[in-house]
């Protein structure tokens, strides 16, 4: 270890001092104190040797802090306090030596960090709030325990999270905040831990302190004192999903970049210890599987009283302030651009040249190309003494270095990389003070755009302008993976629908003297967005290219493309999301199914994080009714998806108007994972009963119970009422709420399609349903029971029900205990003459081999079966040998099969051949049993492939888009 080297972690020195019965006495202590410690303990052989072997034995088998911990209480208990004071006296000094070095770590460039921009008071104003409420957090007077907190700072780009972590670090160092409460703090970057092969704990601390010798022992001797910041977890390029056997507890182990962060954020490595991680809102997700209940999250942005402070500093003018920041407020994507206040500064320089130039800035900024268009031109064009023509040059290199460096990851650029686009160390000067260029915080001599958004803005004016390519010298280096990667296009993307708009397109043009390429980029959009509306499922979510849309704002070429959709998914985070796809909505006229998914904009409430501080506040202006009156106009939807949204008795009654209005034609409603209880069901019932149009509703993923079931089945018996499929899976039914379900099955003429999956029925509670199946009075024709935990005793009754209901087409029971003795009894009813079942699952329902000649004797012998789902079984060769034989005998007439084939054998492999050789129209299903373990949903699979039917959504599809914009048009 490093610091073994030293003369104050000497343990021969402190051994060497103990006479030999006080040595005795202390071998006779240790072992009493390394079991109070929970630490292994030493044999008693190893006990009886000498000082210098003692030493060598604890030096290899235990770590520096578990030692002189150990150390020091063997020497309370032996009555030699002056080594105890020899100890604390070590300690407190290199406490005082980690100041000093993380003091000259980051106080050296801490003037340079501060906003280009904003007015430093401004900034430390805030920053003050921020470190306060952080101060009282990691405070042990705090109501919330503190050991193993994870505090997360949340900002956009630019919020200022890495200036905030410094100047923490800073406050802590100069005695400000944590006095006597944290003594060590480890600063850790995603640069350092990207450039990581391997390391240890050990190696990592050490890296910033001279000659790497730092005092581990100490800093690691009582980890509720040590703080571990962790910058920029967004720009991580390791993996956090790390399996737990690989997880290291010694802090002398190398292990890899991953293994070491997990290890320390699960607290296998300093135990007890704190966090204190800085991230963008989209890798908040990352963090998920570490956050506790009793953690902490800041958001930092600007509140509305910062913004209007910081408006009236900028404007030093009160009118001119209100009205700059009343446009703002109005408008839900300016305000979302006002959050950071380097972004917000570029607004105002933008709005108060409008109001310089006698503009109306209401119609002069609507969108953000236009902010950015008036930006860029004012700021360019302000040099004296510069001809149109050499500021149209200066465009041209800044779009060049735009362009090229965000396709090739590059943020920071050297200044080899500001020549090769033509820049002279002058130029870039100018544009420093111009505040388009700035020094990169991170990387000595390089440059970087005053903020990311201004680059994709000159990248996307790149894009259409007849620019010769350059390589910039950094893409060809090594040091790739030290670069933030760059991997969302659709901000360029946006901003080049908006420069479509002729309106924004002149601002550049008649500043610069230049003309846009326009007619072969809008050609290449059309004929893209055209395919992606030929092909629904190439875009998985559409969100961003209604952000694009929204940029442009020319109705005609919105209108044209929104009409080559007729379904779309809406991912909705943010309230100028809902303002973007509500602009969209209304100029689409035959979009004929919707989902729509809304998160975050209508709660305050964090997940998985108790208590949440907010500096500053995001207004939540719902603007529901305005999508709900889009919709009643949309005569053409039909399909309306609501999915992870708590609704409201408000959402309710709105909802209720739009389907009661005679324009709405929605007949499919999608209510999942809305946290719906029996408290709901009244209001749902009330829909089911006044809307003869619903012809289909999901509830899945719901708490609805037994109460609100009752309730649903009461309004199902309503005569008016018409609805044709009801899915309750996974809605904490059980068995009570199964003679509710009975008389609905009896007596309801309209339900043909009920899902009862995932929930705990029972036997009884599928005796009690199959019942009212057996009379000619029910209409119902698919039943799926999947995950309904019935066993092979009520495959009797299932039987009967087969032979008996004429009705029925579709039987899902995957993933219950049906076994060999209860698929036999459904064998034979399937070969009755009156069997009419079209579709059965019986995935995952531990069958073997037993069972199979009862199967492939159906196969052969049943004529109304189409498709047999039999995946997840562990059917044995000779099972699967049996099956394939029927499969390819003539008398065959199934379409789907699956099968669980878990070793294709020369004799295997040659039946698959003749089946396919002998059944062309048959899609035959073949899964390996390998890694598909861990699922609770069984899979289903439609007429063609196999499809697995997940319980939630992905959050990560929202930056999605199916088409790439090519370098030359």
């Amino acid at each position: 270890m490093a610091e073994s080297i030293s003369a104050e972690f000497d343990l021969m020195w402190y051994l060497e001092n103990l006479s030999n019965k006080e040595f005795q006495s202390f071998k006779d202590n240790l072992e009493k104190v390394l079991k109070v410690l929970k630490l292994p303990t030493i044999s008693w052989l190893e006990l009886r040797k000498s000082k210098l072997d003692l030493a060598n034995k604890l030096t290899t088998f235990y770590e520096a802090q578990h030692i002189w911990n150990a150390m020091f209480h063997v020497f309370q208990k032996i009555r030699r306090n002056d080594l105890c004071e020899d100890i604390i006296a070590r300690r407190n000094r290199n406490k005082e030596r980690h100041k000093v070095v993380m003091k000259e770590r980051f106080l050296l460039h801490w003037r340079e960090h501060i906003f280009p921009c904003v007015d430093d008071e401004f900034f430390i104003e805030i920053a003050a709030e921020t470190i306060n409420i952080i101060d009282l957090k990691y405070n042990p007077e705090d109501t919330l325990p503190s050991n193993d907190l994870n505090i997360l700072l949340v900002g956009d780009r630019a919020s200022g999270k890495t200036m905030l972590l410094k100047k923490i670090v800073l406050e802590w160092v100069n005695g400000k905040i944590w006095k006597d409460v944290i003594s060590y703090i480890v600063y850790i970057t995603s640069d350092e831990l990207n450039q990581m092969t391997k390391s240890s704990l050990v190696e990592l601390i050490s890296k910033h302190w001279p000659s790497g010798l730092a005092p581990v022992a100490d800093i690691l001797s009582d980890p509720k004192k040590l703080l571990f910041i962790l910058e920029d977890l967004d720009n991580l390029n390791i993996t956090l999903n790390i399996d737990e056997s690989t997880l290291c507890s010694d802090s002398r182990q190398q292990v890899s970049a991953s293994v070491l962060l997990v290890s320390l954020l699960k607290r296998k490595m300093a135990p007890g210890s704190l966090f204190l991680i800085s991230s963008r809102p989209n890798r908040q997700a990352a963090l998920k599987a570490f956050m506790k209940d009793t953690d902490f999250s800041v958001r930092l942005e600007l509140s509305d009283e910062k913004r209007q402070k910081y408006f009236n500093l900028f404007f030093k003018d009160v009118d001119r302030a209100t009205k700059a920041l009343r446009l703002v407020q109005e408008n839900e994507v300016l305000l979302y651009l006002c959050r950071v206040p380097v972004v917000c500064w570029i607004t105002c320089s933008a709005l108060r040249q409008g109001m310089d130039e006698g503009h109306d800035i209401k119609l002069a900024c609507e969108t953000l190309t236009d902010i950015y268009a008036h930006f860029l031109a004012n700021t360019l064009t302000s040099e004296a003494g510069m001809t149109v023509e050499q500021h149209l040059v200066r465009l041209g290199r800044l779009c060049s270095l735009a362009l090229e460096g965000l396709i090739h990851d590059t943020l920071e650029f050297s200044g080899e990389d500001l020549m090769s686009v033509g820049f002279t160390e002058a130029e870039v000067s100018v544009l420093q003070s111009m505040k388009i260029l700035m020094k990169s915080g991170k990387r000595e001599n390089h440059y970087m755009f005053i903020h990311l958004s201004v680059q994709e803005f000159c990248a996307a004016i790149g894009y259409m302008m007849a620019l010769s390519e350059c390589q910039l010298p950094s893409a060809k280096k090594e040091d790739k993976d030290r670069r933030e990667r760059y991997n969302d296009f659709s901000p360029i993307l946006n901003f080049t629908f908006g420069l479509l708009n002729e309106k924004r397109r002149k601002i550049l043009e008649t500043s610069f003297g230049c003309k846009l390429l326009t007619k072969d980029v809008m050609q290449y959009f059309l004929q893209q967005t055209k395919c992606l509306g030929d092909n629904p499922r190439a875009v998985i979510h559409h969100l961003p290219l209604f952000h694009a849309l929204f940029e442009n704002q020319e109705d005609e070429l919105v209108e044209q493309i929104m009409g080559f959709f007729l379904e779309a998914t809406i991912f909705i985070q943010e309230n100028k999301d809902l303002v973007v796809f509500l602009y969209c909505l209304k100029h689409c006229h035959t979009l004929k199914k919707l989902r729509l998914c809304v998160q975050g904009i209508l709660t305050q409430k964090q997940a998985n994080m108790r208590l949440t501080s907010r500096l500053t506040h995001f207004p939540v202006k719902s603007r529901f009714e305005d999508l709900f009156k889009a919709i009643i106009h949309n005569q053409n939807l039909m399909h309306l998806s609501l999915s992870h949204i708590c609704i409201s008795q408000r959402m309710f009654l709105l909802l209720h108007e739009v389907m009661e209005n005679p324009m709405c034609n929605i007949q499919h409603l999608s209510l999942m994972k809305c946290d719906l209880r029996d408290s709901e069901c009244e209001e749902i019932a009330f829909l089911l009963i006044s809307n003869k149009k619903l012809k289909q509703l999901n509830l899945s993923n719901n708490p609805l119970s037994n109460a609100g079931v009752k309730i649903l089945c009461d309004a199902l018996l309503h005569p008016e009422c018409a609805l044709e499929s009801l899915v309750l899976l996974f809605c904490c039914l059980t068995k009570t709420c199964c003679s509710s379900l009975g008389r609905v099955l009896m007596i309801n003429k309209t339900l043909k399609h009920l899902d009862l999956s995932v929930n705990y029925l029972q036997d009884h509670g599928i005796l009690v349903l199959t019942l009212p199946m057996m009379f000619t009075t029910c209409k119902l024709q698919e039943l799926e029971l999947s995950g309904c935990f019935f066993n092979s005793c009520v495959c009797r009754d299932i039987a009967s029900v087969i032979v008996n209901n004429q009705n029925l087409r579709t039987l899902e029971l995957g993933s219950n205990n049906v076994g060999d003795e209860g698929v036999e009894l459904l064998c034979n009813a399937l070969k009755h003459p009156n069997c009419k079942l079209e579709n059965l699952g019986l995935e995952e329902c531990m069958l073997t081999t037993a069972c199979c000649e009862a199967i492939a004797s159906v196969i052969i012998n049943n004529k109304t079966l189409k498709k047999l789902n039999l995946l997840r079984n562990e059917l044995g060769d000779e099972g699967i040998v049996q099956l394939l034989e029927a499969l390819r005998h003539p008398n065959c007439t199934l379409q789907t099969v699956g099968l669980q084939i878990s070793d294709v054998s020369p004799e295997t492999l040659k039946l698959l051949m003749a089946v396919k050789e002998k059944n062309t129209k048959l899609v035959l299903v073949t899964q390996s049993w390998a890694g598909k373990k861990g699922r609770k949903l069984s899979p289903k699979f439609d007429s063609l492939s196999l499809s697995w039917a997940e319980p939630t959504i992905s959050s990560h599809i929202w930056h999605l888009i199916s088409f790439t914009i090519p370098r030359k048009f």
